[in-house]
């Protein structure tokens, strides 16, 4: 292992590792549960056994990539928020078949696994403005913490779209903000393993209060589907609006995390990049790809990998003991589901903690670099998307440094981020 990882290289141990796998898989295995139910949908036709298989071993594979081949502590799995696009809007929405939206997801992932070998989205991360990198690790930071808000029930919809629970000391609210208290007295005696200790400590707790209730279910994995592709339909205008919005809002969710989470772990190098990028996105595309042969919607990034980092997880090791667990969750779903989401909302937002710090490295007093930094952080937490963040971020930088007179600074591959984020913008808003 040490061989293999690095790990006296990267200042950590097996122990680390492990604890830091457990963690990110606790934070992030809710998708087990929440993605087979989005698209299975009364109208959209997928079954969620079906759906629960695929989105294990297709996290599963894709995560293991991560761990052979790019040594990175980063986890992956289907992405919320396109699981939603999928089912309610192409489907539901656009009256489309969900074998029609898997096609273009597969499209995607082979667009995408090109895309990685002639290199063009490694020059995408590193042509992103330092600041603006630095911003994206602030903005998922929060994004993430909001999330474990929202999942606890702390943040509900109210009259000014989101409000505090006026319940916020009873049910799920409580447990969570009860487990926010124990996980932040472990992480203030500083003891290894905090966020998971805390998990599992809120998990009890919520026991006599019936929060944590067993999820039931069976112990035996059903098959997943298998090649469930509509090819005929691939030259039509709709497939392809379907196939660019994929394709979009992955790679920027997956640019902007594997960003985000290697500031954190202090991975960046001198010159902006991130050792081994390109296999990282390799792991992603795969993903995505064999994610839709089995039944699923794209694949990407966890932005709740930043939890086992924070746990000291530096190497591909955490990766793949969270590949691993997804593979065990195959055959323990019923125990995975018990853990209640206010048991895992405490680390998601006590995460925000550590992400916030390079806020203090942001050239504050440069306005060209401050508004799109600011306009980055801001608009991943409002839009709820760490895409959109991205796009605001550039396209406000571009247009300041051209205005401002430091159009020198703006590197061509800026400009052709630029100009595919103007086609994104025309696209969403008169297609």
């Amino acid at each position: 292992m040490e061989k293999f990882f690095k790990l006296k290289e990267r200042k950590t141990t097996v122990k680390i590792e492990v604890m830091a796998g457990i963690t990110t898989f606790l934070t992030m295995a809710y998708i087990l549960a929440v993605n087979p139910g989005i698209l299975s949908t009364p109208g959209v036709g997928m079954d969620f056994a079906k759906v629960f298989s695929a989105t294990a071993i297709s996290a599963a594979v894709a995560t293991l990539i991560m761990a052979l081949m790019a040594n990175l502590p980063f986890a992956l799995a289907p992405g919320m928020g396109l699981n939603a696009f999928m089912a309610f809007t192409v489907v539901l929405g656009m009256q489309k078949s969900w074998q029609f939206a898997l096609t273009a997801v597969f499209v995607e992932g082979i667009i995408f696994i090109i895309l990685t070998f002639v290199n063009v989205r490694e020059a995408i991360i590193n042509s992103i403005p330092d600041n603006i990198k630095k911003a994206i690790g602030v903005g998922i930071g929060l994004f993430i913490a909001f999330i474990g808000m929202q999942n606890a029930g702390i943040i509900v919809e109210g009259a000014t779209l989101v409000s505090l629970n006026p319940t916020w000391l009873k049910g799920d609210a409580g447990l969570a903000l009860l487990g926010l208290i124990i996980t932040g007295v472990l992480l203030a005696f500083k003891v290894q393993g905090a966020l998971l200790i805390g998990i599992i400590a809120t998990t009890i707790v919520g026991i006599p209060f019936g929060i944590t209730k067993y999820a039931g279910g069976s112990y035996v994995p059903p098959a997943p589907y298998f090649f469930p592709f509509e090819f005929q339909n691939i030259f039509t205008v709709d497939f392809v609006i379907i196939m660019f919005t994929f394709l979009f809002v992955d790679m920027f969710d997956t640019v902007g995390t594997l960003i985000g989470c290697a500031t954190k772990a202090d991975m960046i190098k001198s010159d902006g990049t991130i050792p081994n990028v390109k296999e990282a996105l390799f792991a992603d595309a795969v993903g995505t790809t064999v994610g839709a042969i089995l039944g699923t919607s794209t694949v990407t990034t966890y932005v709740e990998s930043s939890a086992g980092v924070v746990e000291g997880g530096r190497t591909g090791l955490t990766a793949l003991v969270v590949a691993i667990l997804f593979l065990v969750s195959l055959f323990l779903e019923p125990l995975f589901g018990s853990i209640p989401g206010a048991a895992t909302a405490p680390a998601l937002i006590l995460v925000g903690v550590f992400m916030i710090t390079p806020v203090t490295k942001i050239e504050w007093n440069d306005m060209t670099e401050a508004i799109p930094a600011f306009l980055t952080i801001i608009f991943m937490v409002v839009a709820y998307s760490i895409a959109d963040g991205i796009m605001f971020g550039i396209l406000s930088y571009v247009v300041l440094k051209l205005f401002s007179k430091k159009a020198k600074e703006i590197t061509p591959m800026t400009w052709v981020l630029f100009a595919l984020f103007v086609l994104k913008a025309f696209v969403s808003n008169f297609a």
